[in-house]
C-alpha cells in the first residue's frame, strides 16, 4: 500500500515539473526582467533552429499544436496557482513566435531580416495589444485567453514583417 502512495506522489511530482518545464519554455520565463521578452527570443531561437531541418508549414502545425496542448495545461496550472496568465507562462510566446516566422515568407537568405523583423513586430503586437489582441487578451478566461492573444499577435506580426520586408525588397534591395 505505501509504495503504490509513494508512486503516485513521484508521477504527480513529475507532472508538475514536466508542466512547468513545458508553460515556462524551460524555465526562460522565470527571467526576473522581461520574461516575456527572454521566451520570445529563445522561441526564436528554436524556430530558426528548427527551421534548419523542417519546412515552414511544418513549423506552423507544430505551433498549432503546441497552442492546443498548452491551452489544456495551462487550465490545470491556474486552478493550480489560482492565477490567470502568469508572467511566467511563456509557452504562448512561443506559439506566437512561430506563427509569425510560419508565415512571414522567411527563406534560408532572407531569415535573419525576417526573423529580427518578425521579432520586433510580435513583440510590439503582444505589448501592445491593440484591437482584437487586447480585447481577447482581456475578455477571455483559461488558457484561450493566455494563448489566444499571442496567437492573433504571431498572425498580426507575420503579415506585417512580410509587408515590411516587401517594402525593403522595393525601396532599398
Amino acid at each position: 500500500m505505501g509504495k503504490k502512495k509513494k508512486t503516485w506522489y513521484r508521477k504527480k511530482e513529475i507532472r508538475e515539473f514536466m508542466r512547468k518545464l513545458f508553460l515556462t519554455l524551460f524555465y526562460s520565463g522565470l527571467s526576473p526582467k522581461a520574461p516575456g521578452t527572454v521566451g520570445s527570443f529563445l522561441a526564436l531561437i528554436l524556430g530558426i533552429a528548427l527551421l534548419q531541418i523542417i519546412d515552414v508549414s511544418t513549423l506552423f502545425l507544430l505551433a498549432i499544436l503546441i497552442t492546443v496542448i498548452a491551452v489544456k495545461q495551462i487550465d490545470i496550472y491556474e486552478k493550480e496557482v489560482g492565477v490567470h496568465d502568469s508572467k511566467e507562462i511563456v509557452i504562448d510566446e512561443l506559439a506566437g513566435m512561430w506563427i509569425a516566422l510560419s508565415i512571414c515568407g522567411i527563406t534560408q537568405e532572407n531569415m535573419i531580416i525576417m526573423a529580427s523583423l518578425a521579432f520586433i513586430y510580435f513583440r510590439v503586437f503582444d505589448i501592445w495589444k491593440p484591437s482584437i489582441i487586447g480585447r481577447i487578451d482581456e475578455k477571455v478566461e483559461g488558457g484561450w485567453g493566455v494563448m489566444g492573444d499571442d496567437v492573433i499577435a504571431g498572425i498580426a506580426a507575420g503579415i506585417a514583417t512580410a509587408g515590411t520586408y516587401q517594402l525593403i525588397e522595393k525601396f532599398l534591395i
